[in-house]
């Protein structure tokens, strides 16, 4: 019963994003063709453990894998946040990528105008991000902007959620100029913030489009998916062909995880379409906490450093309830 089960199952997946598994994998074993495979993955193993969850996390949320890979690499394994964020890029170009063909082939629920504004501003976010303000952060502070930023929204979602159930809506109205500008301003925002560390626009954009606009988790969700797909391949070009500063570190790390991201990060696409509307918005808070305690427990910030993460927190929590709020639609009923 199981095996009928399992193979019914495999019958049902999209042959796109078969033919996209067959391809990646024949790329890989050419690489690997003269390399020790069992080694690597010896050598890699802690990274890959944590690519397996954050795989999953990025096809089931609106967070990319750095959200769990940077903070893990950078707090807990010593990996530098410069080659945390580039193998970040590289690996979201995979597990991303066939997340977003599966979410495509199956015809799971989308919001294309979200998509359009967002991706196509964040790429100019992304450029600017990365030549000019890169260099200026310390990756220190990096690690806790990241972290104290987005605990602010799961603060958020998490009270919001255990209210009575909200309407959402499961497509945007009719966009004014002011909408237009506003995403626009979302998305390149969110471009500087994934030249960081990795991930960020896809966050950043679920929180608007959820808070301000209402648009249900389970559209934000894939929809946001697909946005952080276009960036981090963007983004993976940026740092391995034109500013070549990917490092064999980093390699060695994407070579040991690609075969595991571009199966799980599609089986949380998959997974996200049978959970509750208010399951898969705990979740995300629930990952959102854990994030920020595990860093404060490895950073253990002091003085300025802990007051600017604590305030940080309190405008993010201020700013979402405000969206929240104040909210576009709260007057539309679907």
């Amino acid at each position: 019963m199981k095996v009928h089960t399992i193979s019914r199952y495999i019958l049902q997946l999209p042959l796109f994003y078969l033919g996209f598994v067959c391809l990646v994998l024949v790329g890989w074993l050419y690489f690997m063709k003269d390399a020790d495979v069992l080694l690597l993955f010896a050598q890699q193993s802690k990274v890959m453990i944590t690519m397996m969850f954050g795989a999953f996390i990025a096809g089931s949320s609106p967070e990319g894998s750095a959200s769990i890979a940077y903070p893990v690499f950078t707090l807990l394994l010593n990996i530098s946040p410069s080659d945390a964020r580039n193998f970040a890029f590289a690996i979201q170009s995979f597990g991303m990528t066939a997340a977003t063909i599966f979410i495509l082939n199956k015809g799971i629920k989308l919001e294309w105008k979200y998509i359009t504004f967002v991706a196509l501003s964040g790429i100019p976010g992304l450029l600017i991000g990365t030549y000019y303000l890169l260099p200026l952060v310390i990756p220190a502070v990096a690690k806790l902007i990241f972290v104290s930023l987005w605990l602010g929204f799961g603060i958020v979602l998490w009270v919001q959620n255990k209210e009575a159930v909200e309407n959402r809506l499961e497509s945007l109205p009719k966009l004014g100029k002011w909408d237009k500008l506003a995403l626009i301003l979302c998305g390149f925002c969110g471009g500087l913030i994934s030249s960081l560390f990795g991930t960020g626009i896809n966050i950043l954009s679920y929180c608007f489009m959820v808070g301000y606009y209402r648009l249900s988790e389970k559209v934000a969700t894939p929809s946001s998916v697909v946005i952080m797909t276009i960036e981090t391949i963007v983004g993976f070009f940026l740092h391995s062909i034109l500013i070549n500063d990917f490092s064999a570190g980093s390699q060695s790390m994407l070579l040991a995880c690609i075969p595991m991201v571009i199966f799980f990060a599609p089986l949380g696409a998959w997974t996200i379409q049978y959970i509750p509307r208010r399951r898969v918005a705990q979740l995300l808070s629930a990952v959102l906490m854990v994030q920020y305690v595990g860093a404060m427990w490895v950073l253990r910030p002091v003085g300025l450093r802990l007051l600017s993460s604590l305030c940080l927190v309190f405008i993010s929590v201020a700013l979402f309830t405000l969206l929240s709020r104040n909210n576009r639609y709260s007057k539309v009923r679907i």
